[in-house]
């Protein structure tokens, strides 16, 4: 059985860290601009591509850069900027949706990947693309057994990429869905100037609207005041049935997202592929990793259109239902390797024997933990105030930029 791909989002080093360390088989990121999350602070720069195509390459771990906004004629320059660095750095693919940038890519021998933003729903489309493409990502609103005529028709067809091997078909599998189609939207342009399709999306579509009849002016009764925001994608209780459509990558959705949900995340969806790989998933493992799933931002969990049942589950509160969060208490001042021991300063509140944490760091990722044991100024304690410093055991080396936050349970926790 040939091993699905589950491809990461690392929005910075900490998540592209946090990435390789749970399992991912590659990652994918943006560089400043010309990119879907252009608007989040979270981008790496052009500097960064040989040592993010460096640290991956050590780890086998394929790289790919997104540049899958819409392109105009005073951004040709910048595309040729990136996609040449992309060459140079080593870069496995781009992910691109403008024809200047597929075509530009493709001439330049870089291996091209075809944006969800294509919106590709049929097999005559993925013969098209299939002359400057490797792999290409589906509409996000086609269901399984429509994605399986295609990654069946493209075998019996033999349809094969510039490489000369077969097209590979990629999905997303978990994260935010966009009320619009494949995500291009023009809601954020017309409200705000901020263009959805120039990665500076607002998203305005996930406050709450009133909807009145401008003829009559009577005010529409609406059970679900967040009528354009949907739930979350979630697949890992029917992935059997995701990976039995012939799929090769399996992409999870985040770029703009925190370190712990790329861990989480991609721990996850690896313990379900590797359960199908050898041939013991269940859909109770499935529902068990899901619960694991809700402690990171989710705004709930629906099928998507995958399964061509319900459409259109949308949100009925505002913001994540995470059932855990993050508290900032403490930065790392020391490892003691042999001892196995971290040094930290409480910065805001306090910390206790018992407390479940989070480190983070841009080298060390993410690291989840639970506090055994205490020492501040050489003494065994319960309990750690702003301005201790302490002690406490944990295997994984810590860094000294390292920050260290207390889980702790949300209104949304059972």
């Amino acid at each position: 059985m040939t091993q699905v791909e589950l491809m990461a989002p690392a929005g910075n080093w900490e998540s592209l860290a946090a990435a390789l360390n749970a399992g991912a088989d590659s990652v994918y990121f943006g560089v400043e601009q010309l990119n879907m999350r252009a608007r989040a602070s979270m981008n790496f720069t052009l500097d960064d591509l040989p040592e993010i195509a460096r640290i991956c390459g050590e780890k086998k771990v394929k790289t790919y850069l997104t540049l899958n906004t819409i392109i105009y004629d005073h951004d040709l320059s910048v595309i040729r900027t990136l996609v040449d660095a992309c060459k140079n750095a080593g870069i496995t693919a781009v992910i691109a949706s403008d024809q200047a940038v597929i075509n530009y890519a493709f001439s330049q021998g870089v291996e091209v990947h075809i944006s969800t933003q294509v919106n590709i729903t049929n097999i005559e489309t993925v013969k098209f693309y299939a002359h400057f493409a490797d792999v290409m990502v589906l509409s996000r609103e086609l269901s399984l057994s429509q994605v399986k005529k295609i990654t069946d028709q493209i075998k019996k067809e033999a349809i094969c990429g510039p490489k000369g091997r077969l097209i590979e078909i990629e999905i997303f599998a978990h994260g935010a869905l966009c009320v619009a189609v494949s995500g291009k939207c023009y809601m954020s342009l017309h409200t705000y100037n901020a263009s959805a399709n120039r990665g500076a999306c607002l998203q305005n579509c996930r406050k709450t609207y009133t909807v009145i009849d401008k003829e009559t002016g009577v005010e529409l009764e609406i059970d679900n005041e967040y009528i354009m925001s949907p739930k979350d994608l979630c697949t890992i209780d029917f992935l059997d049935q995701v990976l039995d459509s012939g799929i090769s990558v399996l992409k999870m959705e985040g770029r703009g997202r925190a370190p712990e949900y790329v861990k989480t995340v991609t721990e996850n969806y690896r313990k379900a592929i590797d359960a199908y790989t050898k041939g013991v998933y269940t859909v109770q493992l499935g529902e068990s990793l899901k619960e694991d799933l809700r402690r990171v931002y989710n705004r709930d969990f629906w099928a998507g259109y995958y399964l061509g049942q319900k459409l259109g589950e949308f949100n009925n509160t505002n913001g994540s239902k995470a059932t855990q969060k993050k508290v900032f208490i403490a930065n790392a001042l020391h490892y003691f390797p042999k001892a196995a021991v971290a040094q930290f300063k409480v910065e805001a509140q306090s910390i206790s024997v018992g407390d479940k944490i989070l480190i983070t760091g841009p080298t060390t990722g993410v690291i989840e933990h639970e506090i055994t044991s205490l020492m501040v100024n050489d003494k065994q304690v319960e309990k750690a105030v702003k301005g201790d410093e302490f002690t406490f055991p944990v295997a994984e080396r810590i860094r000294k930029s390292d920050k260290l936050y207390k889980l702790v349970k949300t209104e949304f926790a059972t």
